[in-house]
């Protein structure tokens, strides 16, 4: 059998969400899945999408295959005005012959996010990034307080994802951010991979 895949898949502007999304990569890989690390286009009012077909630099743009075809999930997205931001919306809005099919129920997810403030609505981001993923079934993974850098951490971090403040005192991932996503990504490859282990149970 092969190893788990987890999809990491995010959108990031200025590259902190993105740091985050490869500290989580790691954590999957460390519990012995196999990370996909991908992103979606920008978009704008008037277009579906203004970004070319291939990015120039960074992982390739999602497609439905990688989503249906992973067993676990990490979805990740700046905050804007307390929700996820256009681009990964527009994607996730795109899932629906998924959600018919039932593709990713029973499969678990986590959520991580970024905010320039401390409290710009990074746990309203990662709540409202959870509700498509339980429409579509999916099992929501989080951070227990048994991890000492949530009891710890002055910047980014909480129960329900993973986090970064992208602050001006705060110009990379803090040791705390970095463990916490690391920690999210292991999470949700070990129950990718006792999940395909026990396929045999109806969730």
């Amino acid at each position: 059998m092969s190893e788990p895949t987890v999809l990491v898949l995010y959108y990031s502007r200025t590259g902190r969400t993105a740091e985050l999304a490869r500290h989580a990569a790691r954590g999957v890989e460390s519990a012995g899945a196999v990370a996909r690390v991908r992103t979606v286009p920008a978009v704008s009012p008037t277009t579906a999408a203004v970004e070319p077909p291939v990015p120039d630099s960074g992982p390739p743009y999602a497609t439905l295959e990688d989503l249906a075809s992973a067993d676990g999930l990490l979805l990740g997205s700046p905050t804007r005005f307390g929700n996820m931001a256009a681009p990964l919306k527009h994607f996730i809005d795109s899932t629906s012959e998924l959600w018919l099919g039932g593709n990713l129920a029973g499969k678990p997810a986590g959520v991580f996010t970024s905010t320039s403030t401390a409290h710009g609505g990074q746990e309203t981001t990662l709540v409202t990034m959870m509700m498509p993923l339980l429409h579509h079934g999916m099992l929501i993974v989080g951070i227990p307080y048994t991890e000492v850098a949530l009891f710890e951490t002055r910047t980014g971090g909480s129960p329900y994802g993973a986090s970064h403040v992208a602050a001006e005192w705060n110009t990379a991932l803090s040791k705390h951010e970095i463990a916490l996503a690391h920690v999210l990504g292991a999470r949700v490859a070990r129950y990718a991979l006792r999940l395909r282990e026990r396929s045999d149970v109806a969730l």
